[in-house]
């Protein structure tokens, strides 16, 4: 009996939503995550007979047909895209991307990574690194002395000193971004790493053509809705169940055939 098989792939189907709900809820107050949903699509169909064909007894054309479905799977859990609301920290080197656009940062093996987590911090040598100590690119280097920061919306660095009133330029922040962001392949730590998928990243000033721009003293909340996302759980949840009943239902059937005599 098929539907053994077929309420089985809608149960594995809903187990993977729950997950991915799960993590959504997990990761409710993550500087700049944005939530994911999982995609679903009906598995290959088994043709009993085609719309369109021919009924041999009397040459009308079946309207329909009896195409018998074999179930669900699983096709994405794709990034819903979208910007969070912003929270004021007070951090002199935390800045919140307004509008498209991630920051750019160099990992250990020398490839790049890309983040909307603008929790960024001093490193021993005055680099200007994230939380795991990456260096932003462009490499920005904060002089000792620095008695304030200061980073414009289009992502110019200045530093004051006690003793001169003029701020020192330091350097300007760039932002990536891409054509399908939805592409890039998430490695943990709010990174991402470029994808065919995602195609090569497009850099620029922020506030340049469709980038967005930066807001010292702030960071851009999770983008999960709670309560959006609890009632998908609820839905989840039934839905798992009612794929569970239809087991139990056709393991019924199976066992009154098994006991025909």
């Amino acid at each position: 009996m098929r539907a053994l098989q077929i309420a089985a792939t809608g149960m594995a189907a809903q187990q993977t939503r729950v997950e991915t709900i799960a993590n959504n809820l997990a990761n409710t107050n993550t500087t700049g995550y944005n939530a994911r949903r999982a995609e679903f699509a009906d598995l290959l169909y088994q043709q009993i007979s085609s719309p369109g064909t021919v009924n041999a007894s009397d040459g009308t054309v079946l309207p329909t047909g009896v195409q018998l479905g074999l179930g669900v799977r699983t096709t994405s859990v794709s990034m819903q895209i979208a910007q969070g609301s912003l929270s004021q920290t007070g951090g002199d080197l935390d800045v919140a991307i307004e509008g498209d656009g991630y920051l750019e940062v160099t990992l250990p093996n020398g490839n790049s990574a890309y983040t909307r987590d603008g929790g960024l911090n001093r490193s021993a040598d005055g680099q200007i690194v994230n939380s795991d100590g990456f260096v932003v690119v462009p490499d920005i280097t904060i002089p000792d002395d620095a008695t304030n920061i200061s980073i414009s919306p289009d992502g110019e660095v200045y530093a004051y000193f006690s003793d001169t009133p003029e701020p020192q330029l330091l350097g300007q922040f760039t932002l990536a971004d891409f054509t399908n962001a939805k592409g890039l392949e998430a490695i943990g730590g709010n990174l991402f790493l470029e994808t065919v998928a995602s195609g090569a990243p497009i850099t620029g000033t922020p506030g340049d053509d469709s980038l967005g721009t930066l807001r010292q003293y702030y960071l851009e909340d999770s983008s999960v809705d709670s309560v959006r996302e609890v009632t998908e759980l609820i839905e989840a949840q039934r839905a798992y169940e009612m794929n569970a009943k239809v087991m139990t239902a056709a393991d019924q059937m199976m066992s009154a055939t098994s006991q025909i005599r």
